[in-house]
């Protein structure tokens, strides 16, 4: 397994500052998107986004940071990151929604 890169700055999806960043891919690598464009996002977007869509519905409808971003339920937890300290890292639960897709 690879280790995943981590760093400080700003997210791209919130833009928190001075949050733990890691690489995610737009497109997700296991629908393709290996060598297309990534994005650096703060582990709670990061964590959030893959808890309610799966790698398909990544890749094929919010595969840019502003569909991302204009996604009713990505706003929603923009809106209310945003508010939070940096250091927090809340706890993700997958969406019901997607428990039925399994």
């Amino acid at each position: 397994m690879a280790k995943k890169r981590v760093s400080f700055g700003e997210c791209e999806l919130c833009n928190r500052n001075d949050v733990e960043t890691t690489v995610h891919h737009l497109t997700p690598k296991e629908v393709g998107g290996t060598f297309l464009p990534t994005a650096m996002l703060c582990i709670p977007c990061h964590k959030q986004i893959h808890a309610l869509y799966t790698n398909d519905e990544l890749g094929l409808r919010l595969n840019t940071i502003l569909l991302l971003q204009d996604d009713t339920k990505v706003a929603s937890f923009i809106k209310w990151i945003q508010k939070q300290p940096s250091s927090k890292i809340p706890v993700t639960r997958k969406s019901n929604a997607r428990k039925k897709k399994r």
